[in-house]
């Protein structure tokens, strides 16, 4: 086009065809000289019925064409108007409204107040229900605005919309009617709860939020502003739209002073037990809130320093799919994780409370990226971080077994990483995404039997620094797996196979209805000792060729196994053999191997010696302080011969060494025929 403009721009029959007409007229218009004139030719529809309609312009369209400019000159013939136009309008934009509308949805704000020991309050209102502060917005008011507005009006207290943050907004319908409700979170106000309104409520007062599980009837869209500020302490609600809004919001302080005693306590149990022996682990013990990560568990649960683990979702079959874990074991997990200050931590599985313990220990400089699978799960984290956090902790919602987002990955990668549910295999993105000399801590099954793990990684390849017994919920993502379970005698019995494809069974059952092999061990447990296999399940899962547990179930005496229990156990040639514990005269336990087919004996035999191979190199006097192996993990693909000599375990994605004391080191090939192994055992035993 021209640099400096034009006197006359002729669209000539082509106006209908433009698309963008208000920008095109713009974009011509300001090509135009100083009196300048835009003139348009183009065909008039006088009727909505004209066939001409496609390529014409109605009145309307004229109207609107002749609006943005000073000057319209129009002349008509034949069907034809010819417009000139002078001075477009200088562009502008303002807000107007539409006729008055018609009434079509409720909006209200709820307020969400919690006391300085962290309990709600909620109103018991005459229509029979429980409720929270709040109301229909007014004219142009904010919701924060109204929030504070109806908390003033109905409880007396006074707040400051600057102290008020819109968590999310809420949608659904009451009776037909679509709501939309503004979940506000106040955190500070002023005051005492009183009861202005005495004609619409009974009273107000504090509720503990490990109680509004079992609290009566409370108006549904306060039940899902608690359940979206506190995700899980009401449960059974139905499903609605719900659009998180507030960030950056401070967190909100509160907790009764039993709290910060059971705290205490839980810590010194914790402490006593050796599992935190470093002080930075101590004071997190006794400075997060356990129980604002559980606020649907009574603080005594939330507390226990034992082993009970909090569980905060079951799957429809009532397994836990998520929990807090013991604090012990998490104490445990964070001090082999060796945090320095600063440290930038990866967490796979989230929650919340273990992930600000980690923060607390890497301290001010220090973040958590923690991932989970689950959408409630992260909403859950999110909330509770944002409740009771220090801030440093990101929860993301992904497939926790592909590692962090990218974006996340600091340069050089995380100082460390834990992994908080069970896992039978270890994927590439943790040692990937882990710095040099970091250290990788997770539960890992090993031939179905789990141990928290403590490692350092070393190149590619994976060190094992220390073990210790545990018990987590189960893997959900890509990497979780089912073990084969092959069922005998009808279901009676059942063989699990941990590692591999389902070995054949053929000839087995004949076997189980023959006569029994047995074979004493000669390895006992002493007089109120208990039962306590320590290391030897694992020793036998990663030694014992054809390895697999034996389930019996509660209502069958085939053999003599603890009902529902499993029992180490090895598969042969339509044989059998596995290992219980017996009574002994002294009141003390033998271990003892059963064996069914014309392999039993052999087989009885390999299980017999490795037991006795265990007791004189692995078993400590204390039955506590067993002799770990040296592990290593390197990945899938690895050739054998750039293995180091031990009993290889193989994985999806990694392959494990494992070099027990008194082994001698081989590298395990095809199952070895049952005399051979015996023999093999025997030498180590």
């Amino acid at each position: 086009m021209h640099a400096d403009g034009y006197d006359v721009v002729v669209l000539r029959l082509v106006y209908p065809f433009l698309r963008d007409r208000d920008r095109v007229l713009h974009a011509l218009g300001g090509r135009l000289r100083e009196g300048g004139a835009l003139v348009v030719i183009t065909p008039v529809v006088r009727t909505p019925a004209d066939e001409r309609r496609g390529i014409a312009l109605d009145e309307d369209e004229i109207a609107l064409l002749g609006a943005a400019w000073e000057s319209v000159e129009r002349l008509d013939a034949d069907g034809m108007a010819f417009l000139v136009l002078r001075g477009l309008r200088p562009p502008g934009t303002r807000a107007v409204e539409k006729r008055p509308p018609t009434a079509h949805a409720l909006t209200g704000a709820l307020a969400v107040v919690t006391d300085d020991s962290g309990r709600v309050l909620l109103g018991r209102s005459r229509r029979g229900m429980l409720e929270l502060p709040g109301g229909k917005t007014h004219g142009p008011e904010g919701f924060a605005e109204a929030a504070v507005r109806e908390l003033a009006e109905e409880t007396g207290l006074v707040a400051d919309p600057a102290d008020a943050y819109v968590v999310t907004m809420l949608v659904d319908d009451s009776h037909g009617v679509p709501r939309l409700t503004a979940v506000v979170r106040l955190t500070a106000w002023s005051g005492t709860p009183g009861n202005p309104e005495q004609d619409k409520f009974v009273r107000w007062e504090f509720a503990d939020l490990h109680a509004l599980s079992r609290i009566g009837d409370v108006f549904a869209p306060a039940a899902q502003a608690l359940d979206a500020v506190w995700p899980g302490v009401v449960p059974g609600l139905p499903p609605v739209a719900s659009y998180p809004l507030a960030t950056g919001r401070p967190a909100v302080p509160g907790e009764p002073g039993e709290a910060v005693r059971l705290r205490g306590a839980m810590a010194e149990t914790v402490i006593a037990g050796g599992w935190a022996p470093s002080e930075p682990v101590r004071e997190a013990l006794r400075s997060v809130p356990r129980h604002r990560f559980a606020p649907e568990a009574d603080l005594a649960t939330a507390y226990d320093g034992g082993d009970r683990a909090v569980v905060t979702r079951r799957d429809e079959a009532g397994a836990a799919i998520s929990s807090v874990s013991a604090a012990w074991l998490q104490a445990d997990m964070i001090e082999s994780l060796r945090l320095r200050p600063g440290a930038l931590v990866y967490e796979a599985g989230s929650g919340g409370y273990n992930a600000e313990l980690i923060a607390h220990v890497a301290g001010p400089e220090g973040r958590v990226v923690t991932v989970d699978i689950d959408p409630w799960v992260v909403r859950r984290t999110r909330a509770f971080t944002t409740e009771a956090g220090s801030g440093r902790v990101t929860a993301v919602e992904a497939d926790a077994a592909l590692g962090a987002p990218a974006g996340l990955v600091p340069r050089g990668g995380f100082d460390a990483a834990m992994i908080t549910y069970s896992c039978w295999d270890i994927a590439p993105a943790w040692r990937e995404q882990l710095a040099e000399g970091g250290r990788l801590v997770l539960p890992l099954e090993m031939g179905g039997y789990s141990r928290a793990v403590a490692f350092e990684r070393r190149g590619d390849v994976l060190h094992a620094r220390g073990f210790t017994y545990c018990g987590f919920v189960r893997d959900q993502g890509r990497q979780a797996r089912s073990a084969p379970v092959v069922p005998l005698l009808g279901g009676a019995l059942t063989l699990r196979f941990d590692e591999g494809a389902a070995a054949g069974t053929d000839g087995v059952e004949e076997a189980l209805r023959a006569p029994r092999h047995e074979v004493a061990t000669g390895v006992t447990m002493g007089a109120g000792a208990g039962v306590y296999f320590g290391s030897l399940q694992l020793y036998a899962a990663t030694t014992l060729p054809g390895f697999c547990r034996l389930r019996v179930h509660e209502d069958t005496d085939v053999v003599a196994v603890a009902k529902d229990r499993d029992a180490p156990a090895v598969l042969g040639d339509a044989s059998l053999a596995y290992l219980v514990h017996l009574p002994t005269r002294d009141g003390g336990r033998e271990w003892v191997v059963h064996a069914f087919g014309a392999e039993g004996p052999c087989l009885a035999e390999l299980v017999a010696a490795t037991v006795r191979a265990w007791d004189r190199h692995i078993r400590a006097a204390d039955d506590d302080r067993h002799a770990d192996p040296v592990l290593t993990v390197h990945p899938a693909g690895t050739p054998d011969h750039l293995l180091p000599a031990g009993d290889v375990l193989d994985k999806a994605s990694s392959r494990l060494v494992f070099r027990w004391p008194g082994r001698d080191g081989r590298l395990p090939g095809p199952a070895r025929r049952a005399p051979d192994a015996v023999a093999a055992a025997t030498a180590e035993s």
